[in-house]
């Protein structure tokens, strides 16, 4: 199987819309009441933390990138 990149962004964001959607079937079924306006601070409120979450695992992974490179001596710049 081929592996893919994590992309923990994408992770927060998937998780915040399948609650909203959770809520609002369970609305449309008749389990219980959600009110309109839950959508609007549930699906901002993650994308800002997916937004915060991608910024810093990008951070992350630059930073142990060119860890790597210097530490094994062949920079960017060596490689022929």
């Amino acid at each position: 199987m081929l592996r893919h990149e994590l992309q923990p962004g994408k992770l927060v964001i998937g998780a915040a819309l399948i609650l909203a959607g959770v809520l609002y079937a369970g609305d449309a079924g008749g389990a219980w009441e959600t009110p309109w306006f839950v959508a609007i601070p549930l699906v901002t409120g993650g994308l800002c933390l997916a937004g915060a979450v991608a910024f810093l695992t990008s951070r992350i992974r630059r930073r142990r990138t060119a860890g790597r490179t210097t530490a094994d001596g062949a920079g960017p710049d060596m490689a022929t």
